[in-house]
């Protein structure tokens, strides 16, 4: 039986999975074998020595330490796509409120609430004040296009705007759900030059850290509007409330609020709302369970962040998992080692990503605690499984 510690609240749905698989899911676990969260923050966290996986009930991922993660063995897991059309559907009310001032209208109408019979009339003189363009006919740039971008680009599609679409590491998946009326950008400086409105969906990483820096932002057309639910620190807040204080950029739509850009003009921040819905949440924690449990009970790794996707159907008497640094004839060394034993080897996969690779061996008879620990000796062998 394996042993899942919670953090956050998590969807009874994705609860359900793992209980039916047999394991024992809680808080209070104090040495798990695989931890299922959300936003819970992991950098410094004191990880115990049999942790094998974290699943993350989300897209994003910049609470967990990935690269300590991957040199500890633990496999990490996201929930890419779960939460798309939550986060679809906030985008698509967030291109509205940042055409029609939606929010002021609102307010202002409450001001009025005690001017009896002269409602109506004052509604008609005051509706000029809170106007903006349609999204007919506009242009949208959407950077990234990966399962929320492709379904914000189509969207917009449908609503009749000319959509560009810029995304260097777009996977022949994200391709195939895309519209092929998007046009295809070869640099974001084309979406810059060209569109009026600018939907951020690119993952945060050391690559993207203040991808809309000043030098971005005074390449866009004048009074653009910009809607973020990528992550607060893909945009630089000083050049973006230099930006809206100058109305280079016309209304900035953020999903996450912090002290200095909620002081900034022309500014709607919501409290991280994208994937809040309950169909969100269960899709999330549903599948981030169904990895956790593919990964404890076969060894198959689907959409980990720091470790390759690697499946492989059973076969054999046990499975030998490893994962190992991407070095030379690391794969020959461990197939050399159970070749010297009379082990048959039935079925195997191995595939690398960046420093790290996975290795699924099945094998035709049994081994045992010691086979395995004289393979976790090895030079650049970081953890090792028999299942």
């Amino acid at each position: 039986m394996f042993e899942i510690k919670t953090m956050n609240t998590i969807s009874p749905a994705g609860i359900d999975v793992l209980r039916k698989q047999g394991c024992r899911v809680g808080e209070d676990i104090k040495a798990p074998d695989a931890m299922l969260i959300r936003s819970a923050e992991l950098h410094g966290y004191d990880f115990n020595e049999d942790l094998l996986a974290i699943g993350r009930a989300g897209a994003g991922y910049n609470n967990i330490p990935i690269e300590e993660c991957a040199e500890k063995g633990i496999v990490v897991f996201n929930s890419p796509g779960a939460n798309a059309e939550a986060v679809k559907e906030l985008e698509l009310c967030s291109m509205v409120m940042a055409s029609r001032d939606v929010l002021g209208s609102i307010d202002w109408v409450k001001t009025i609430a005690d001017r009896g019979e002269a409602i109506p009339a004052l509604v008609e003189k005051g509706k000029s004040s809170f106007a903006g363009p349609e999204l007919l006919g506009k242009t949208l740039g959407v950077m990234g296009l990966g399962a929320v971008g492709a379904l914000v680009a189509n969207i917009a599609i449908e609503l009749g705007m000319t959509v560009y679409g810029y995304d260097p590491f777009m996977s022949v998946d994200a391709a195939w759900r895309l519209s092929r009326q998007v046009v295809h950008a070869e640099t974001a400086d084309e979406l810059y030059e060209n569109c009026d409105y600018i939907s951020l969906n690119i993952p945060y990483s050391e690559q993207t850290h203040h991808m809309l820096n000043a030098d971005a932002l005074y390449k866009m057309k004048k009074g653009i509007r910009i809607i973020n639910e990528s992550r607060a620190e893909v945009v630089d807040d000083d050049a973006m409330l230099q930006a809206l204080e100058d109305g280079q950029v016309g209304r900035y739509m953020t999903d996450f609020p912090n002290e200095k850009i909620l002081r900034g003009k022309n500014v709607t921040a919501m409290p991280h709302l994208g994937a809040c819905t309950p169909e969100s949440e269960d899709r999330c924690a549903v599948m981030a369970a169904k990895q956790l449990c593919d990964y404890l009970v076969d060894g198959n790794i689907r959409n980990s962040v720091n470790l390759p996707s690697v499946s492989l159907n059973r076969m054999g008497v046990c499975r030998l998992c490893v994962i190992h640094r991407n070095v030379p004839r690391m794969l020959t060394k461990i197939l050399d080692f159970i070749s010297e034993r009379n082990i048959n080897v039935e079925h195997m996969i191995n595939k690398p990503r960046d420093k790290y690779a996975y290795t699924i061996i099945d094998l035709g008879d049994s081994i045992g605690e010691d086979v395995a620990d004289s393979i976790r000796k090895m030079d650049n062998v970081l953890r090792v499984r028999v299942i």
